[in-house]
């Protein structure tokens, strides 16, 4: 059975599929499975901002065929890991958890590079193309630190 990890911001379409993109490049294909949602519902069956898909593009990775969707109370029966993109994505998440073992699931994203500093991904959707290369470059580096330690966990 696969460790499912979940990635989260609001609308699904700039922060959380670049997160999903980027965390399932670096994972062994098979023993993970890398998912986004959004807490907002706006953008449901849409794909990835443009900016998003370019900047993914630009650096190797695919995110064009993924569709925007509505984080659910579900989610936490269904994924192991939950990582939020910021602050209010964390209260929306949480506000969600149906117990203290949900909860339990959830990180803000930044947290593996400054724990417990509260550090937010920045939402790069109104913004200009380089907002979404700091953000790419962020998640990168959370996500490899996020990956050598699922790996150690579920080796």
């Amino acid at each position: 059975m696969p460790v499912k990890i979940l990635m989260v911001c609001l609308g699904n379409i700039c922060r959380s599929p670049l997160a999903e993109g980027i965390l399932q490049s670096k994972l062994p294909t098979g023993k993970f499975v890398v998912d986004s949602a959004g807490t907002g519902g706006w953008h449901v069956g849409e794909q990835p901002d443009k900016r998003s898909i370019t900047t993914a593009k630009n650096r190797g990775l695919d995110i064009s065929c993924q569709k925007a969707r509505q984080f659910k109370t579900s989610d936490f029966t269904e994924f192991d890991h939950i990582f939020v993109m910021d602050g209010s994505n964390l209260k929306d998440v949480l506000r969600l958890a149906p117990n203290d073992k949900a909860r339990t699931k959830v990180s803000l994203m930044m947290d593996a590079l400054h724990p417990g500093q509260g550090v937010n991904v920045p939402d790069p959707y109104y913004g200009g193309p380089e907002g979404f290369d700091n953000v790419y470059d962020m998640l990168d580096e959370a996500c490899e630190i996020v990956a050598a330690k699922l790996i150690k966990e579920h080796a």
